[in-house]
C-alpha cells in the first residue's frame, strides 16, 4: 500500500483536485484515503443488510447513496480528515433554514449532524485522533439530508395519491445524483437547493406570510375576543378594544387610533371587512358570530395551514405554463393566467363533499356550444329514478331522452313503455340524455379537457349559486360563473370566433363543437390559504377535511426507501 501511495502521488492529487478544491499535504491525503476505505466497507456491508442506517439514523437514500460513493471511487463529499468542507457549512446552513420552507430541520438529520460535529470537535480539542468512522458517519448522513431536501423541494415530502384517491400529480423526474454532483462540482450548495423549489411567485407570498406570522407567534397570543353579541360601526366597548388589537395583529388594521377610545369608527369597520374579505365571509362590516370564530382562531393554527399549503404548492409542476387556467376548488375560484399576470376571474361551484372535484391538470382542446347531458348513472339511479317513480312525466318537462345503452348511435326510447317500478340502482340498462336549451343542466357551453375522471367545466342555469360564500353544489364537475367571457378567451386567436358569433350560434340552439387553436393547460387544485396578487393573504375553509391527513402525514417520520 505504501509502494503504491508513493508509485502515483501526482494521479492522487490530480484526483483529488477535482473532489477538493483545498490543497491536502501528503499524509493528509494518505489520511483521507483511509477514509476512503472506511467509507468502501461501510456501503458494502449495509448492501448486503439490505438497509442503511448511521448513527441510529435510517437513511432514505438505499439505492442511490451506494451508487453516488462507487461513482466517485469511494471519496468522500462533504469531509476531508482535517474537518469538514465549505459545502458542508452551505448545506448545514440550508438545513437550518427549512423551516422557512414550511419543512422540519430533524428530517434532514440536523440533530444528529449538529451531535457528530460536537463529537469531531471534542476529540480535536481534547488532542485525540478523531475515528474515521465519525466522518464517514458525518459524509453519510450529509449525503443523505442533500438528497432528502432535494427531493421535497421538487415533489413534496408527502406523495398526495397516498392520502387522496381524487388527487393526481405528475411526479417529475429529476436525477437527483446530477444535481448533488454539480451542487460539489460547482461549489454552489445554497444557489443549487433555493433553485429546486416552486418558482411561483404566489409560493414566495405564502413563505413571506408563514415568516411574518411566526414572528407574530414569538410576541405571544393575543387575548381572544368574548363571545358577545354583534359589533357594528357606532358601538362601544371593551371588546372594540380588543378586537382593534387583533385587527392590527393580523394585519387588517395598519394603525391603532389614538383619540376614538373604544368607537368602532370607519377606520376599524373598513380592517373588518378586510378582514372578511380574506375569509370569504359576508362583507358585511360586522363582526358576527361567523367573523367572531374566525377572528379567534390562533395564529398556531394559522401557521400550520399556510405549511400545509406550500407543501401542496410543491406537488404542483413547476411549469405551468406559458397560459393556463388555474381552479382553486377549496377557494371556489378560477383564473386564467398568461405570462405570469391575471387576465379573467370568476366564481366556481364544485363538488358536494361526498362528489369531490378531483385534483390534477390535463390540457384543455375544445369547447361545445348547446352540449347535450349525458346523465351519470349514478345520478340517473339515485336521484332521478325516485322522482320518475313519483312523476311519469319528469322527465319530459326537464328534456330528457332515454336511449337504450351507452353505445355512439342508441336507439332511443319511448318512456311511457318503461316499467320504471321494477328498475333499480342494479338493473338500470338506459342511458338518460337531455337536450340543449335553457333547462340544460351544463348551461349553453361546456369546456372539455379531456381527463379519466370525465371532469370538465360548464355554464349552469342555477345562476343564483354563484351568490354563496360557499359553493359546494356540484356532483364533481366545475360550474363556471362567466362562460361566455372564458369562451371569448379561449376562441380569441381565430377571428371567426367572435362574442356575437358564439351567441348566434347559441341562440340557434343546435350543439356545436369547437377546437381550440392554441389548447392550454388546466390545473385543478385544493388550497386552503393562499396569496393573492394584491399580496392579500386569504384563509378558506377546508370544504373535504384534506388538512388534517396532510398534517398528520408530515408529522410521521419519514420512511427508508
Amino acid at each position: 500500500m505504501r509502494k503504491s501511495l508513493i508509485f502515483i502521488p501526482a494521479f492522487i492529487f490530480v484526483v483529488f483536485s477535482l473532489i477538493f478544491p483545498q490543497s491536502e499535504s501528503l499524509a493528509g491525503t494518505r489520511n483521507t484515503l483511509v477514509l476512503r476505505e472506511h467509507l468502501r466497507e461501510r456501503i458494502t456491508a449495509e448492501e448486503q443488510n439490505g438497509t442503511f442506517g448511521c448513527k441510529g439514523e435510517m437513511l432514505c437514500g438505499v439505492t442511490q447513496i451506494p451508487h453516488f460513493y462507487r461513482e466517485r471511487g469511494f471519496f468522500p463529499a462533504w469531509c476531508g480528515i482535517s474537518g469538514i468542507l465549505p459545502q458542508a457549512q452551505d448545506l448545514i446552513s440550508e438545513i437550518k433554514n427549512v423551516y422557512e420552507e414550511g419543512l422540519r430541520p430533524e428530517d434532514y438529520h440536523l440533530t444528529q449532524i449538529q451531535k457528530t460535529l460536537r463529537e469531531i470537535e471534542g476529540e480535536r480539542s481534547a488532542g485525540k485522533r478523531v475515528d474515521p468512522e465519525t466522518f464517514v458517519d458525518l459524509d453519510l448522513l450529509l449525503t443523505d439530508a442533500f438528497m432528502l431536501y432535494s427531493s421535497h423541494l421538487l415533489a413534496g415530502r408527502v406523495n398526495p395519491e397516498s392520502l387522496h384517491t381524487d388527487w393526481i400529480v405528475a411526479i417529475p423526474t429529476a436525477d437527483l445524483l446530477h444535481i448533488l454532483r454539480s451542487a460539489l462540482e460547482s461549489g454552489r450548495v445554497k444557489e443549487v437547493l433555493r433553485s429546486l423549489g416552486p418558482r411561483d411567485p404566489a409560493y414566495h407570498r405564502l413563505k413571506s406570510y408563514l415568516a411574518c406570522y411566526r414572528r407574530v407567534e414569538k410576541n405571544g397570543p393575543s387575548p381572544p375576543l368574548s363571545p358577545a353579541a354583534s359589533l357594528r360601526k357606532g358601538m362601544r366597548g371593551e371588546d372594540i378594544r380588543r378586537l382593534r388589537t387583533r385587527l392590527k395583529i393580523l394585519g387588517d388594521l395598519q394603525t391603532l387610533p389614538r383619540d376614538q377610545g373604544d368607537l368602532l369608527d370607519s377606520a376599524t369597520e373598513m380592517a373588518v371587512l378586510r378582514f372578511q374579505k380574506r375569509h370569504s365571509l359576508k362583507p358585511d362590516g360586522i363582526v358576527g358570530p361567523k367573523t367572531l370564530k374566525r377572528l379567534n382562531i390562533p395564529i398556531k393554527q394559522r401557521i400550520q395551514q399556510i405549511e400545509l399549503n406550500m407543501e401542496r404548492w410543491r406537488w404542483i409542476p413547476h411549469d405551468l405554463g406559458e397560459r393556463y387556467i388555474i381552479v382553486n376548488i377549496a377557494g371556489f375560484t378560477l383564473q386564467v393566467v398568461e405570462r405570469g399576470v391575471p387576465r379573467l376571474e370568476m366564481r366556481v361551484v364544485v363538488g358536494k363533499p361526498y362528489r369531490r372535484t378531483p385534483v390534477f391538470s390535463a390540457m384543455m382542446t375544445y369547447l361545445v356550444l348547446n352540449p347535450y347531458w349525458n346523465v351519470p348513472r349514478t345520478i340517473a339511479v339515485k336521484e332521478m329514478l325516485p322522482k320518475v317513480r313519483k312523476d311519469s312525466q319528469y322527465l319530459a318537462r326537464q328534456g330528457i331522452r332515454v336511449f337504450k345503452d351507452w353505445s355512439e348511435e342508441p336507439t332511443e326510447i319511448d318512456m311511457e313503455t318503461i316499467r320504471w317500478d321494477l328498475l333499480s340502482r342494479d338493473a338500470f340498462p338506459y342511458r338518460l340524455r337531455q337536450d340543449p336549451g335553457p333547462k340544460n343542466a351544463l348551461g349553453r357551453i361546456k369546456f372539455i379537457f379531456p381527463n379519466k375522471l370525465s371532469v370538465y367545466f360548464h355554464d349552469t342555469p342555477s345562476r343564483s349559486l354563484f351568490k354563496e360564500t360557499s359553493r359546494i353544489f356540484s356532483h364533481g364537475c366545475i360550474r363556471v360563473e362567466r362562460p361566455i367571457d372564458l369562451a371569448v378567451y379561449l376562441l380569441g386567436d381565430d377571428q371567426e370566433w367572435t362574442r356575437e358569433r358564439i351567441r348566434e350560434t347559441i341562440n340557434t340552439g343546435k350543439r356545436k363543437v369547437v377546437k381550440l387553436q392554441r389548447p392550454l393547460p388546466v390545473h385543478l387544485q385544493y388550497w386552503t390559504a393562499w396569496v393573492d396578487d394584491q399580496g392579500l393573504l386569504h384563509f378558506q375553509d377546508d370544504i373535504y377535511d384534506r388538512d388534517g391527513p396532510l398534517d398528520q402525514a408530515l408529522k410521521e417520520r419519514l420512511p427508508a426507501g
